[in-house]
């Protein structure tokens, strides 16, 4: 999506604004001894509240609200009241939803409670690399460029990054062109980030691995290896300068 009226940016900014602050809800309310069933319509009933509808519901028919990945799983998690968070946990909460005709799509991990296993470091680069890829996007930039960037800035800090999970653009959908906005340098990307041009940018960032495979249940994607990963990500209007924030309430840089 490009936009260009400021209807179309208050519509963004509306549906950016839904998600954000129900990841940043759902993050919160999560606790040890909580089921992911639990935690997944805790974040329905917010998103209802701003009169936004599931995007991977609406698109996909996900068996859930938002998806909720712990541990080795890197996205698509299925939430269930079966699955039951422990301390030290490492989980990806990914929320994305359509409002009112316009689509956004945010995404956080975050370690539950004490951090018994060590994976705040993981989380931490994740943070920091995502802010300093979409600090250095705007109008001309090459999107592989930025991949490029992320790759260097995950194998400073020691780890890998999950080559077959990308960025999109996204607004008037959940998934629009540019389809790929990997976390490598992809020498065949030749697109460009344009200005008013609506991305939604991620980190996928590893511990070894560098592919992630669907576990057997049609949606859960994890690592073979027993890799972690930590996941963010923002949804952004591209500009000459700073890109807009549109999904910034989420606070996972805070």
């Amino acid at each position: 999506m490009s936009i260009t009226n400021e209807a179309e940016l208050q519509g963004m900014q509306a549906a950016g604004e839904a998600v954000a602050l129900t990841l940043k809800a759902m993050r919160e309310h999560a606790r040890p001894g909580m089921s992911t069933g639990e935690l997944d319509e805790f974040g329905n009933a917010v998103l209802a509240a701003f009169g936004a509808k599931s995007a991977p519901k609406l698109t996909y028919g996900f068996p859930g609200w938002t998806c909720i990945s712990v541990n080795n799983e890197i996205a698509h998690g299925i939430p269930s009241l079966k699955r039951i968070l422990q301390e030290g946990d490492l989980v990806n909460v990914d929320v994305s939803a359509e409002l009112n005709g316009f689509w956004a799509d945010n995404g956080g991990s975050f370690v539950l409670g004490e951090d018994i296993y060590g994976h705040q470091k993981l989380v931490d680069a994740s943070r920091d690399i995502l802010r300093k890829a979409i600090a250095n996007i705007r109008d001309g930039v090459k999107i592989a460029e930025i991949g490029g960037l992320i790759e260097a800035e995950a194998k400073k800090r020691g780890y890998r990054v999950i080559e077959n999970l990308t960025g999109h653009g996204i607004g008037r959908s959940l998934h629009e062109e540019p389809h790929s906005i990997a976390n490598y340098y992809d020498k065949y990307n030749r697109a460009r980030f344009r200005k008013n041009g609506v991305v939604a940018i991620e980190t996928f960032i590893s511990t070894r691995a560098t592919w992630a495979y669907e576990n057997g249940d049609g949606w859960t994607l994890q690592t073979k290896d027993g890799s972690f990963v930590a996941q963010h990500e923002h949804t952004i209007m591209v500009t000459d300068g700073a890109p807009v924030l549109l999904t910034e309430g989420n606070e996972i840089w805070s």
